[in-house]
């Protein structure tokens, strides 16, 4: 009973159970349709999928609400799940390709329209842009932390929900951007070389506002005292925990990032490499065709003083 009292919705959202249900439905209907034709989708990205999904709930859905409206620092851990965590493990599933293939037959060429139109198509080049998708993902982090703006989202219901759906939606876009599997000759929005310095300059930011909040001596955030905070922990410990999840585990999914899209650019250029070196022994092998190019010095034909 106390465990299904900590799960029942604090402030019962029709939004957010439609959002997490559907996006769930729609998933297993992609990946059984994939399954038919023998495109089966992994395990690893599967569970990726769902536990992405159920870390967004939570923190909307479940008494964790509650905690999050009186204390700092699970505020801060709401909002990491939110923006960092649960949105970076559902990005990594690449859920995109199997949520459509789950759409009902009737609904994809509407939608297909609706995504070609010149309008949707100009707001995502715009958003997609590097410099727009930093600004975006840095800034509103920055922007509900601000003091006079965070005190009033703290007791507006309206502008919580929309602190919190911001966040938790702008999350969703960075990580697909960076985590796109795919190389932009292939149809990603991002080029994988732009990608890691991308995810990498996030960190600085987030560090910054982390240490200010971590090493800061007096009380930023004042309305914690007007909502009265759950523990008796002092109104400067609660603030250092929160920096320090701002800080740490934000700077830890960037540097995760970054390895991911380091790996992938390494097997893209593999696979691009092997590509290319079939095609020369074809060629080469064809009757009449010229004789394929000299390679490239290579460092160890340096190493070795040879010209």
């Amino acid at each position: 009973m106390m465990l299904l009292h900590w799960l029942l919705p604090w402030d019962f959202s029709v939004t957010v159970l439609a959002f997490c249900l559907s996006m769930v439905v729609l998933f297993v209907r992609g990946t059984r349709a994939r399954a038919l034709h023998h495109a089966a989708l992994s395990r690893w990205r599967q569970t990726s999928f769902y536990l992405g999904i159920l870390l967004l709930y939570v923190p909307l859905q479940t008494r964790y609400d509650y905690l999050a409206q009186h204390m700092f620092w699970m505020h801060r851990l709401q909002h990491f799940l939110l923006h960092d965590f649960a949105s970076f493990l559902v990005a990594l599933a690449a859920p995109w390709p199997v949520l459509g293939a789950g759409l009902p037959a009737s609904w994809r060429s509407s939608l297909r329209r609706l995504w070609s139109s010149p309008a949707v198509r100009s707001v995502y080049a715009v958003v997609t842009q590097p410099l727009v998708a930093f600004t975006l993902f840095v800034g509103l982090i920055y922007l509900w932390l601000w003091p006079s703006v965070h005190f009033r989202a703290m007791l507006s219901l309206r502008e919580y929900k929309l602190m919190n759906w911001s966040v938790a939606l702008d999350g969703l876009l960075f990580w697909s951007l960076i985590l796109d599997p795919r190389a932009q000759d292939q149809g990603a929005a991002m080029r994988l070389g732009t990608r890691i310095p991308l995810a990498l300059l996030t960190m600085v930011p987030e560090t910054i506002i982390g240490a200010y909040l971590s090493l800061h001596r007096g009380t930023v955030y004042t309305v914690y005292e007007v909502c009265g905070r759950l523990w008796p922990v002092d109104a400067v410990t609660d603030q250092q925990i929160g920096g320090l999840i701002t800080w740490i585990p934000a700077s830890m999914m960037c540097s995760a990032a970054a390895l991911i899209v380091l790996r992938r650019w390494m097997y893209h250029d593999e696979r691009v490499r092997n590509g290319a070196a079939a095609a020369v022994a074809v060629t080469g092998s064809s009757v009449g065709a010229p004789p394929p190019a000299a390679p490239a010095l290579e460092l160890p034909a340096l190493a070795g003083g040879q010209t």
